[in-house]
C-alpha cells in the first residue's frame, strides 16, 4: 500500500510532544473545573450503570443474565477497549504508528463507543498527563493530590475518579492542535454524544434482533451496554490509580508509573504502564518476556495486513535500562 494512503495524527512539526523533558509544555496547566452540568453528566455516567443494575435485577430475577448477553458484552468490551488502547491511546495520543484512513476512522469510532469522552478531548488530557506526570499540574496523579501517608486513599480516589469532577478538560489548542486539523477526527469528536447513545442502542438492537423481545433486549442493553461500560471505565481509571501506586517499576521513567501484570488481560496490555512512561511512543507496552500485550498484537496484525505503517516498537536503548526482567 502506498505511503500516501496512510494518515498520521501528528504530521505537523508543531504537534505537542509527550516527552516530559519538553520545556515549553512543562509549565503548569490546570484547567477550570467542569460546569455543574458537566459534573452531573459525569456523575450519571459513573453511578448510572450501578443504579440500573440494582434496579434491573429484581425485575429480571430468575432470568437475570443469559449467555447471549455475556457474549455481546464481551464482544463490545473488546471492540471499545481496543478503540481506547489502540486508537485513542497508542495511535492518536502517542503516534505509535500510522493508520490508513479507514482504520483511523474505525478506531476513533470504536473509542468513542467506550463513552470516555471525545477523541480530541481524551487525547488532550492524556498528553497533559504525560508532560506533568506525577507533578503539579498532572490532572490525575494520586501523588500530587496526596497530603501525606494518612491520605493515600484520597490520592487513589482522586486518580481513579474524583479528578473527573475537578478537571474540566485540557485545552486541545495546546495539547492536540494536530488533531484539530484532522477533519475526520473533528467530525467524530463533534458526534461523540451520538456515539454515546449508540453504545447503548447497539446492544439493545442486537438483543431485540436475537430474541424479538423488548424485555430481553433491555437485559442485553443492561449487561452489554451499561455494565460493560462500567467495567471498561474502571479498568481505564485503574491505569491512572493502581498503575501509579502499586506494582513493579523495572524501568526508570521519571515518575511513579508501575507495571501491574494482573490487569494485563482486561486492560489489553495497558497496565504495563511503567514501560509506557519510559518509552511513550512505543506501540508495545508489555515489552519484557512473558508480558501479554493484546493491543500490541493487534497493531502487529494491522502492520502485516498493510493497514498500519511506521510502527514504533520498543527502543533497545530503553529496554537496556531495565533493572529487572519482570
Amino acid at each position: 500500500m502506498p505511503t500516501s494512503t496512510f494518515v498520521s495524527p501528528a504530521s505537523s512539526p508543531d504537534a505537542p510532544s509527550t516527552d516530559v523533558a519538553n520545556a515549553e509544555v512543562r509549565a503548569r496547566q490546570v484547567s477550570a473545573p467542569p460546569s455543574a452540568i458537566g459534573r452531573l453528566v459525569t456523575g450519571l455516567i459513573i453511578i448510572g450503570p450501578g443504579i440500573a443494575l440494582g434496579v434491573g435485577i429484581p425485575f429480571l430475577w430468575g432470568n437475570v443474565i443469559h449467555f447471549r448477553d455475556v457474549l455481546v458484552a464481551v464482544v463490545l468490551y473488546v471492540i471499545t477497549g481496543y478503540g481506547i488502547s489502540v486508537g485513542y491511546h497508542r495511535l492518536f495520543t502517542h503516534r505509535s504508528f500510522r493508520a490508513n484512513r479507514i482504520l483511523k476512522i474505525v478506531l476513533a469510532s470504536a473509542g468513542s463507543l467506550a463513552v470516555e469522552g471525545s477523541v480530541i478531548g481524551w487525547v488532550a488530557t492524556h498528553r497533559h498527563h504525560h508532560v506533568r506526570s506525577d507533578q503539579p499540574g498532572d490532572p490525575h496523579s494520586p501523588w500530587v493530590h496526596d497530603r501525606g501517608a494518612g491520605n493515600r486513599v484520597g490520592g487513589f480516589l482522586h486518580a481513579h475518579v474524583r479528578w473527573l469532577f475537578r478537571h474540566g478538560g485540557s485545552p486541545p489548542q495546546r495539547y492536540a492542535s494536530d488533531l484539530l486539523r484532522d477533519r475526520d477526527l473533528v467530525t467524530i469528536s463533534k458526534l461523540f454524544p451520538i456515539f454515546a447513545l449508540a453504545s447503548f442502542a447497539l446492544p439493545f438492537g442486537v438483543g431485540f434482533l436475537l430474541t424479538h423481545s423488548y424485555v430481553d433486549a433491555l437485559r442485553t442493553m443492561l449487561w452489554a451496554g451499561l455494565v460493560r461500560m462500567l467495567l471498561l471505565h474502571h479498568v481505564t481509571w485503574s491505569i491512572n490509580s493502581v498503575c501509579h501506586m502499586f506494582g513493579r517499576r523495572p524501568f526508570p521513567s521519571g515518575d511513579r508509573s508501575t507495571n501491574v501484570a494482573s490487569l494485563a488481560l482486561v486492560s489489553l496490555g495497558e497496565s504495563f504502564h511503567n514501560f509506557h512512561h519510559a518509552d511513550p511512543s512505543s506501540a508495545r507496552h508489555g515489552a519484557l518476556p512473558g508480558q501479554i500485550d493484546a493491543s500490541a498484537a493487534l497493531i502487529r496484525a494491522f502492520e502485516r495486513l498493510g493497514w498500519a505503517a511506521d510502527v514504533r516498537w520498543p527502543s533497545p536503548e530503553v529496554l537496556a535500562t531495565a533493572t529487572s526482567r519482570d
